[in-house]
């Protein structure tokens, strides 16, 4: 697992050191209450008793500020952590920021991408082929 710190919706600092010692899902996502971010949290909430009795804690990280995931959260009833990373710092350190091509205009952004760790902080997969509506399905 890269290395990392970022704050959660709280502001409380979550590193990668913190993760250790159980299965980690990690989704990176553009930007909170759009509608494929919206479609992919509100998936893994409908699913999160699945995750939980595989052992496994799930972690969302964008962009926005930790207010804008406060906001999400509460509106969405989301169950799990929203990280914020506003430097892109994590997102790099992922891979998960890069190159986005929208109508044939290319920018820099957030790429969707999930990374499934096992409790010793191993990687055990990347989904780059997300589903929003069924990704859930596509992680477990």
């Amino acid at each position: 697992m890269p290395s990392f710190a970022a704050a959660d919706e709280t502001g409380k600092m979550v590193t990668d050191k913190d993760l250790i010692g159980k299965k980690t899902v990690i989704y990176f996502y553009p930007k909170d209450s759009t509608p494929g971010c919206t479609a992919e949290a509100c998936n893994i909430r409908d699913n999160y008793h699945a995750f939980l009795a595989q052992g496994y804690q799930v972690y969302g990280v964008s962009k926005d500020s930790e207010a804008s995931h406060v906001k999400f959260k509460e509106k969405y009833a989301l169950p799990f952590p929203l990280l914020s990373d506003p430097t892109t710092e994590m997102l790099q350190a992922f891979g998960a920021w890069g190159e986005k091509k929208n109508y044939g205009k290319v920018s820099m952004g957030t790429l969707r991408k999930t990374f499934v760790f096992n409790a010793e902080g191993v990687l055990e997969r990347i989904i780059e082929k997300v589903d929003t509506k069924n990704h859930a399905a596509q992680i477990l």
